[in-house]
Protein backbone atom coordinates (compact mmCIF):
# COMPACT_ATOMS: atom_id res chain seq x y z
CA UNK A 1 0.00 0.00 0.00
CA UNK A 2 1.20 3.51 -0.81
CA UNK A 3 2.15 5.19 2.48
CA UNK A 4 1.79 8.82 1.42
CA UNK A 5 0.47 11.46 3.81
CA UNK A 6 -3.33 11.62 3.67
CA UNK A 7 -5.88 14.04 5.12
CA UNK A 8 -9.34 13.52 6.50
CA UNK A 9 -12.00 16.17 6.12
CA UNK A 10 -11.28 19.18 8.32
CA UNK A 11 -12.64 18.53 11.81
CA UNK A 12 -14.61 21.33 13.46
CA UNK A 13 -13.49 20.63 17.01
CA UNK A 14 -14.23 22.21 20.40
CA UNK A 15 -11.50 21.69 23.02
CA UNK A 16 -12.08 21.02 26.72
CA UNK A 17 -11.29 24.69 27.28
CA UNK A 18 -14.18 25.67 25.00
CA UNK A 19 -12.09 26.94 22.07
CA UNK A 20 -13.12 25.91 18.56
CA UNK A 21 -10.57 24.86 15.93
CA UNK A 22 -10.65 23.54 12.40
CA UNK A 23 -8.30 20.58 12.54
CA UNK A 24 -6.85 19.13 9.29
CA UNK A 25 -6.16 15.66 10.69
CA UNK A 26 -3.47 13.83 8.70
CA UNK A 27 -2.37 10.21 8.75
CA UNK A 28 -0.48 7.49 6.91
CA UNK A 29 -1.40 3.90 6.16
CA UNK A 30 1.03 1.01 5.80
CA UNK A 31 0.54 -2.61 4.80
CA UNK A 32 -2.74 -4.14 3.73
CA UNK A 33 -5.55 -2.11 2.19
CA UNK A 34 -7.83 -0.56 4.82
CA UNK A 35 -10.67 -2.89 5.91
CA UNK A 36 -9.02 -5.91 4.25
CA UNK A 37 -6.99 -6.97 7.34
CA UNK A 38 -6.74 -6.47 11.12
CA UNK A 39 -5.90 -2.85 11.97
CA UNK A 40 -3.11 -1.63 14.25
CA UNK A 41 -3.08 2.02 15.38
CA UNK A 42 0.29 3.40 16.46
CA UNK A 43 0.43 6.72 18.34
CA UNK A 44 3.73 8.54 17.92
CA UNK A 45 5.86 10.17 20.65
CA UNK A 46 6.88 13.80 21.25
CA UNK A 47 8.99 14.60 18.18
CA UNK A 48 7.61 11.74 16.09
CA UNK A 49 5.08 11.75 13.27
CA UNK A 50 2.91 9.48 11.14
CA UNK A 51 5.87 8.09 9.15
CA UNK A 52 6.20 4.98 11.29
CA UNK A 53 7.43 2.44 8.71
CA UNK A 54 9.28 2.24 5.41
CA UNK A 55 12.61 3.78 4.44
CA UNK A 56 12.31 6.78 6.77
CA UNK A 57 10.11 5.14 9.39
CA UNK A 58 11.05 6.00 12.95
CA UNK A 59 9.94 2.52 14.11
CA UNK A 60 10.95 0.49 11.07
CA UNK A 61 12.71 -2.03 13.33
CA UNK A 62 9.24 -2.96 14.60
CA UNK A 63 6.83 -2.25 11.73
CA UNK A 64 7.23 -3.55 8.19
CA UNK A 65 7.46 -6.49 5.83
CA UNK A 66 8.10 -9.57 7.99
CA UNK A 67 8.58 -7.49 11.16
CA UNK A 68 6.75 -8.05 14.46
CA UNK A 69 3.95 -5.76 13.30
CA UNK A 70 3.92 -7.35 9.86
CA UNK A 71 2.62 -5.14 7.05
CA UNK A 72 1.91 -8.32 5.06
CA UNK A 73 -0.67 -9.22 7.69
CA UNK A 74 -1.92 -5.93 9.17
CA UNK A 75 -3.08 -2.50 8.13
CA UNK A 76 -1.08 -0.01 10.20
CA UNK A 77 -2.36 3.53 10.70
CA UNK A 78 -0.66 6.44 12.41
CA UNK A 79 -2.19 9.90 12.90
CA UNK A 80 -0.16 13.06 13.35
CA UNK A 81 -0.76 14.87 16.61
CA UNK A 82 -2.43 18.05 15.27
CA UNK A 83 0.09 20.86 15.47
CA UNK A 84 3.20 18.66 15.24
CA UNK A 85 3.96 20.39 11.95
CA UNK A 86 4.63 17.25 9.89
CA UNK A 87 1.68 18.15 7.66
CA UNK A 88 2.36 21.91 7.78
CA UNK A 89 -0.30 22.60 10.43
CA UNK A 90 0.66 24.42 13.63
CA UNK A 91 -1.27 25.59 16.68
CA UNK A 92 -0.35 28.97 18.11
CA UNK A 93 -2.52 28.83 21.25
CA UNK A 94 -1.19 25.46 22.38
CA UNK A 95 -2.48 25.83 25.94
CA UNK A 96 -6.02 25.38 24.59
CA UNK A 97 -5.34 21.65 24.25
CA UNK A 98 -4.92 18.74 26.65
CA UNK A 99 -4.26 15.06 25.89
CA UNK A 100 -7.96 14.22 26.11
CA UNK A 101 -8.56 16.58 23.17
CA UNK A 102 -6.02 14.73 21.03
CA UNK A 103 -7.63 11.43 22.04
CA UNK A 104 -11.03 12.75 20.96
CA UNK A 105 -9.62 13.91 17.62
CA UNK A 106 -7.97 10.53 16.97
CA UNK A 107 -11.14 8.67 17.98
CA UNK A 108 -13.18 10.88 15.62
CA UNK A 109 -10.64 10.19 12.89
CA UNK A 110 -11.15 6.45 13.31
CA UNK A 111 -14.91 6.89 13.05
CA UNK A 112 -14.53 8.89 9.82
CA UNK A 113 -12.41 6.05 8.43
CA UNK A 114 -15.18 3.65 9.52
CA UNK A 115 -12.82 1.81 11.88
CA UNK A 116 -14.94 0.44 14.71
CA UNK A 117 -12.46 -2.06 16.20
CA UNK A 118 -8.68 -2.28 16.31
CA UNK A 119 -6.59 -5.41 16.56
CA UNK A 120 -4.11 -3.42 18.63
CA UNK A 121 -3.50 0.11 19.87
CA UNK A 122 0.20 0.79 20.47
CA UNK A 123 1.80 3.96 21.80
CA UNK A 124 5.16 4.95 23.18
CA UNK A 125 5.66 7.79 25.67
CA UNK A 126 3.04 10.53 25.13
CA UNK A 127 1.56 8.41 22.32
CA UNK A 128 0.71 5.75 24.87
CA UNK A 129 -0.82 8.36 27.16
CA UNK A 130 -3.06 9.43 24.26
CA UNK A 131 -3.97 5.75 23.95
CA UNK A 132 -5.05 5.60 27.60
CA UNK A 133 -7.29 8.64 27.05
CA UNK A 134 -8.76 7.08 23.88
CA UNK A 135 -9.77 3.99 25.83
CA UNK A 136 -11.27 6.13 28.59
CA UNK A 137 -13.52 7.57 25.85
CA UNK A 138 -14.07 4.29 23.96
CA UNK A 139 -13.37 1.31 26.29
CA UNK A 140 -14.17 -1.30 23.61
CA UNK A 141 -12.05 0.25 20.83
CA UNK A 142 -9.30 -2.37 20.69
CA UNK A 143 -8.63 -6.03 21.39
CA UNK A 144 -5.08 -5.34 22.63
CA UNK A 145 -3.62 -2.19 24.19
CA UNK A 146 0.16 -1.84 24.41
CA UNK A 147 1.34 1.36 26.17
CA UNK A 148 5.15 1.50 26.16
CA UNK A 149 7.22 3.63 28.58
CA UNK A 150 4.15 5.65 29.51
CA UNK A 151 1.29 6.02 31.98
CA UNK A 152 -2.32 7.22 32.10
CA UNK A 153 -1.51 10.36 34.09
CA UNK A 154 1.02 13.14 34.47
CA UNK A 155 2.97 12.42 37.65
CA UNK A 156 4.43 15.21 39.78
CA UNK A 157 7.89 14.20 38.52
CA UNK A 158 6.88 14.33 34.85
CA UNK A 159 5.12 17.66 35.37
CA UNK A 160 8.22 19.08 37.04
CA UNK A 161 10.45 18.06 34.12
CA UNK A 162 8.00 19.66 31.70
CA UNK A 163 8.01 22.88 33.77
CA UNK A 164 11.78 23.08 33.24
CA UNK A 165 11.20 22.40 29.54
CA UNK A 166 8.66 25.23 29.42
CA UNK A 167 11.11 27.68 31.01
CA UNK A 168 13.71 26.75 28.42
CA UNK A 169 11.23 26.93 25.53
CA UNK A 170 10.40 30.49 26.55
CA UNK A 171 14.07 31.56 26.31
CA UNK A 172 14.93 34.24 23.78
CA UNK A 173 18.14 32.53 22.67
CA UNK A 174 18.05 29.02 21.14
CA UNK A 175 14.96 27.88 23.07
CA UNK A 176 14.40 24.60 21.24
CA UNK A 177 18.07 23.61 21.42
CA UNK A 178 18.19 24.31 25.15
CA UNK A 179 15.02 22.33 25.80
CA UNK A 180 16.31 19.38 23.80
CA UNK A 181 19.61 19.32 25.69
CA UNK A 182 17.71 19.13 28.98
CA UNK A 183 15.29 16.55 27.59
CA UNK A 184 18.11 14.23 26.52
CA UNK A 185 19.17 14.05 30.17
CA UNK A 186 15.63 12.87 31.02
CA UNK A 187 15.52 10.37 28.17
CA UNK A 188 18.88 8.78 29.00
CA UNK A 189 20.62 7.95 32.32
CA UNK A 190 23.92 8.69 34.07
CA UNK A 191 25.11 5.13 33.38
CA UNK A 192 24.22 5.44 29.70
CA UNK A 193 26.20 8.64 29.18
CA UNK A 194 29.12 7.69 31.40
CA UNK A 195 29.62 4.31 29.79
CA UNK A 196 29.34 5.72 26.28
CA UNK A 197 31.68 8.70 26.61
CA UNK A 198 33.97 7.84 29.54
CA UNK A 199 35.06 11.49 29.92
CA UNK A 200 36.64 11.50 26.45
CA UNK A 201 37.43 14.89 24.94
CA UNK A 202 36.91 16.00 21.35
CA UNK A 203 40.41 17.26 20.55
CA UNK A 204 39.25 19.58 17.76
CA UNK A 205 36.37 21.22 19.65
CA UNK A 206 38.15 20.98 23.01
CA UNK A 207 35.03 19.91 24.86
CA UNK A 208 33.84 16.61 26.31
CA UNK A 209 32.36 14.32 23.68
CA UNK A 210 29.24 14.10 25.86
CA UNK A 211 28.94 17.90 25.60
CA UNK A 212 29.28 17.71 21.83
CA UNK A 213 26.64 14.94 21.73
CA UNK A 214 24.17 17.17 23.59
CA UNK A 215 24.91 20.07 21.26
CA UNK A 216 24.37 17.79 18.27
CA UNK A 217 20.93 16.70 19.47
CA UNK A 218 19.89 20.28 20.16
CA UNK A 219 21.00 21.49 16.72
CA UNK A 220 19.55 18.49 14.89
CA UNK A 221 16.09 18.85 16.46
CA UNK A 222 16.13 22.58 15.74
CA UNK A 223 16.68 21.74 12.06
CA UNK A 224 13.81 19.27 11.76
CA UNK A 225 11.22 20.34 14.33
CA UNK A 226 9.28 23.48 15.17
CA UNK A 227 9.32 25.49 18.40
CA UNK A 228 5.52 25.76 18.20
CA UNK A 229 5.19 21.99 17.93
CA UNK A 230 7.57 21.36 20.82
CA UNK A 231 5.69 23.80 23.06
CA UNK A 232 2.41 22.06 22.21
CA UNK A 233 3.54 18.50 22.94
CA UNK A 234 5.40 19.54 26.10
CA UNK A 235 2.13 21.12 27.26
CA UNK A 236 0.29 17.89 26.44
CA UNK A 237 2.75 15.94 28.60
CA UNK A 238 1.84 18.26 31.47
CA UNK A 239 -1.87 17.55 30.97
CA UNK A 240 -2.45 13.82 30.91
CA UNK A 241 -5.45 13.76 33.20
CA UNK A 242 -6.49 10.11 33.28
CA UNK A 243 -8.20 8.75 36.38
CA UNK A 244 -7.97 5.27 37.85
CA UNK A 245 -11.72 4.61 37.77
CA UNK A 246 -11.73 5.26 33.99
CA UNK A 247 -9.45 2.26 33.52
CA UNK A 248 -11.95 -0.22 34.91
CA UNK A 249 -14.19 -0.18 31.82
CA UNK A 250 -11.41 -1.06 29.35
CA UNK A 251 -12.11 -4.44 27.76
CA UNK A 252 -8.80 -4.87 25.91
CA UNK A 253 -6.02 -7.21 26.94
CA UNK A 254 -3.51 -4.70 28.34
CA UNK A 255 0.24 -5.19 28.03
CA UNK A 256 2.16 -2.63 30.08
CA UNK A 257 5.79 -2.24 29.00
CA UNK A 258 8.23 -0.24 31.12
CA UNK A 259 11.98 0.39 31.04
CA UNK A 260 13.71 -0.45 34.31
CA UNK A 261 15.97 2.64 34.12
CA UNK A 262 13.36 5.12 32.79
CA UNK A 263 13.69 8.55 34.44
CA UNK A 264 10.73 10.07 32.55
CA UNK A 265 7.98 7.50 33.13
CA UNK A 266 9.59 5.48 35.95
CA UNK A 267 8.98 1.74 36.02
CA UNK A 268 7.56 1.87 39.56
CA UNK A 269 4.72 4.14 38.32
CA UNK A 270 3.82 1.63 35.61
CA UNK A 271 4.00 -1.24 38.11
CA UNK A 272 1.57 0.71 40.31
CA UNK A 273 -0.83 0.91 37.37
CA UNK A 274 -0.40 -2.84 36.82
CA UNK A 275 -1.14 -3.55 40.51
CA UNK A 276 -4.29 -1.42 40.36
CA UNK A 277 -5.58 -3.11 37.20
CA UNK A 278 -4.79 -6.57 38.56
CA UNK A 279 -6.70 -5.71 41.72
CA UNK A 280 -9.68 -4.88 39.51
CA UNK A 281 -9.39 -8.27 37.78
CA UNK A 282 -8.46 -6.76 34.43
CA UNK A 283 -6.73 -8.76 31.70
CA UNK A 284 -3.31 -7.17 32.21
CA UNK A 285 0.33 -8.22 31.91
CA UNK A 286 3.50 -6.37 32.90
CA UNK A 287 6.72 -6.48 30.87
CA UNK A 288 10.00 -4.73 31.57
CA UNK A 289 12.82 -3.80 29.20
CA UNK A 290 16.21 -4.09 30.91
CA UNK A 291 18.53 -1.32 29.77
CA UNK A 292 21.00 1.29 30.97
CA UNK A 293 19.62 3.75 28.43
CA UNK A 294 16.50 5.02 30.21
CA UNK A 295 13.33 6.24 28.51
CA UNK A 296 14.78 6.09 24.99
CA UNK A 297 15.35 2.36 25.38
CA UNK A 298 11.89 1.77 23.91
CA UNK A 299 13.35 3.04 20.63
CA UNK A 300 16.82 1.50 21.10
CA UNK A 301 16.33 -1.98 22.63
CA UNK A 302 14.37 -3.27 19.66
CA UNK A 303 15.38 -6.91 20.18
CA UNK A 304 13.90 -6.95 23.70
CA UNK A 305 10.81 -5.07 22.55
CA UNK A 306 10.36 -7.42 19.60
CA UNK A 307 10.57 -10.47 21.88
CA UNK A 308 7.91 -8.98 24.17
CA UNK A 309 5.60 -8.07 21.29
CA UNK A 310 5.96 -11.21 19.14
CA UNK A 311 3.57 -13.44 21.13
CA UNK A 312 1.07 -10.58 21.46
CA UNK A 313 0.87 -10.14 17.68
CA UNK A 314 0.94 -13.84 16.86
CA UNK A 315 -2.20 -14.56 18.91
Amino acid sequence: MENKLQHLQTLHFATQTGKVYDIPLSYQLFGKELHSAPIVLINHALTGNSDVAGENGWWKTLVGDGKVIDTNRFTVICFNIPGNGFDGFFIDQYEDFIVQDIAKIFTKGLRLLKIAKLFALVGGSVGGSIGWEMLALAPHLTERFIPIATDFKTSDWLHSQCVVQKYLLESEDKPLEKARVHAMLCYRTPESLNSRFNREIDSEKRILKSHDWLNFHGIRLNERFSLKAYKLVNHLLMNINGKEDELENITAAIHLISVDSDLFYPAFEIRNTYDYLKQKNKNVQYHEIKSIHGHDAFLMEYEQLNSILTPIFLN
